[in-house]
């Protein structure tokens, strides 16, 4: 494991080891595993953390099982091996979840999907996760709010993350090893001189201009990766980036049951429907190419309607667009393989390195999964390994858990009774949220705390005023949006009005975050 400390930051003309754009998963990926091996690093993102696509996804640690369709072997037995690694590194916001996945006649045959499943468990060194087994829907509790006419399913493991809480984490724990880590400041320009790359960044709070200096620039701005190429860096790329929108609505609990599913379509796409914050149901996703601004995109009525439509091919009561309570939709910035359907896009990621004799380089990240975010932050580093030396040093990440995942994988029922039987005269609930959120960290947050009065102000749900300043100091939030739809889900049970008082206290009474 790397070891945690300071280190010793910028060199005697201010300039970093490394400098990454993009405060998503993989940008932040990226920091954390270079900081541990000594280098020192930057990181610059233009909003909040998480964003963009990182905070935008099904929330799933997968194989991809419908990814072996499409022959990408390698992906999915590297997404598999992740599983079970992120797992432990971080049980607070992954852990394992079923997912039932109906056998429909006329579409995918049985011995295919069995086929697949045989592979699913097999090609990743499964160890913990449980196997596939086969249900009979008309005995089984997943069949019961299912088509009478649906009798037969196979039930396999996958993970659950709380996705942008991941970028969170891995952002707070590269910062506590010395990564410079600069939310809402953005990078106007980028230039190659006297062996160094020097950054035009500028402060969107502040409007503060600065000059930021790097050996050696990594691009992970997602979406904006292009943009980043040919207007800030002003580079020719015969590198292509593919936007591909996948939007995902919001029901109120379908089912009482705690699996998901994963359900056929004719149009060969899959959608899943899970469990989402106890009280709901997430249903998504879509796929279909985007041409417009990645922070404007939103689900479409068009797309509202499909997934209401292909979970209504399964329920037994009709998923209808009145039931939906919020929808939510992000662009995927692939890797342009030239695929001639949005679905059949490579999301295996792909790095691609400028590094004119004698200059700075720059690696530029396409693609990828929240999966193998680690994976692809080792194989950034081993691109760059000759022109970072902190690269050479060993890959550590795997074996380190991430702020407040210091607890075996089964030990979050164990913490909870720890912090509760702590904290009597707190409500059973809060412990179990705080707990899934953050961990051993829910410790400090509750140190102290007899009473709710204790916790400070209440802006509405059982948020308060001590978990907000914890998110101000620890994990760069700045506004209500940054609490409510990023470092929580907490603004499905807020009122506009409670956001509107979260806001103004955020912004009145709190100075900016650090961790």
């Amino acid at each position: 494991m790397a070891e945690r400390r300071q280190q010793p930051g910028r060199d005697e003309r201010g300039v970093f080891d490394l400098a990454v754009i993009g405060g998503g998963i993989n940008g932040c990926g990226i920091a954390r595993d270079a900081v541990g091996r000594g280098a020192s690093v930057v990181l610059l993102e233009q909003n909040d953390l998480a964003s963009g696509t990182s905070s935008t996804s099904t929330k799933l640690i997968h194989g991809g099982l419908r990814y072996l369709e499409h022959y990408e072997f390698r992906l999915v037995r590297e997404a598999l091996m992740e599983r079970e690694v992120l797992w432990a590194m971080a049980p607070h916001i992954v852990w394992p979840l079923r997912f039932v996945l109906p056998h429909l006649e006329g579409l995918r045959p049985g011995w295919l999907l069995r086929l697949g499943l045989l592979l699913y468990d097999n090609l990743g060194g499964r160890k913990r996760l449980p196997g596939t087994r086969t249900l009979d829907l008309t005995r089984d509790p997943a069949g019961e709010p299912l088509k009478p006419g649906l009798r037969r399913a196979f039930e396999y493991s996958d993970c659950w993350v709380e996705d942008s809480r991941l970028v969170a984490l891995n952002a707070r724990d590269a910062a506590e090893r010395g990564a410079v880590v600069r939310t809402r400041t953005r990078v106007a320009g980028a230039t190659r001189g006297d062996g160094v790359w020097e950054l035009a960044v500028e402060d969107r709070e502040t409007g503060r201009r600065e000059t930021v200096r790097a050996r050696v620039l990594v691009n992970a701005a997602g979406p904006w990766v292009a943009d980043v190429l040919t207007g800030v860096v002003r580079a020719n790329s015969a590198s292509g980036v593919r936007l591909v929108q996948g939007s995902h609505i919001v029901v109120r609990r379908l089912f009482r049951h705690d699996r998901a599913y994963i359900f056929q379509n004719a149009d060969q796409r899959i959608i899943f429907a899970i469990p989402y914050e106890r009280d709901f149901t997430l249903i998504g996703t879509t796929d279909r190419d985007y041409a417009g601004n990645p922070a404007e995109v939103k689900a479409s009525e068009e797309e509202i309607a499909y997934l209401c439509a292909a979970a209504s091919e399964y329920f037994r009561d009709p998923v209808t667009r009145d039931e939906v309570v919020w929808t939510y939709s992000g662009v995927r910035p692939l890797y342009d393989d030239g695929a001639s359907k949005a679905q059949e896009a490579t999301r295996d990621y792909v790095l691609t390195l400028d590094a004119p004799d004698g200059q700075p380089p720059m690696l530029s990240v396409f693609g990828g999964k929240i999966t193998t975010y680690r994976r692809l932050a080792e194989s950034a580093l081993e691109r760059l390994k000759d022109h970072l030396p902190a690269a050479r040093r060993p890959s550590w990440t795997g074996g380190a858990p991430l702020p407040g995942g210091d607890f075996p994988p089964d030990g979050y029922d164990a913490l909870v009774a720890d912090l509760a039987g702590r904290h009597p005269g707190l409500p059973r609930p809060l412990v179990e949220r705080l707990v899934r959120a953050y961990g051993t960290d829910a410790r400090a947050i509750l140190q102290g705390a007899r009473t709710m009065a204790d916790l400070g102000r209440v802006f509405g749900a059982d948020l308060t005023e001590r978990e907000v300043a914890h998110l101000m100091r620890r994990e760069w939030a700045m506004s209500a949006e940054d609490v409510l739809w990023r470092r929580s889900k907490l603004g499905l049970r807020v009122s506009p009005d409670e956001a509107a008082a979260l806001d103004a206290f955020m912004r009145r009474d709190a100075a900016p975050s650090a961790a």
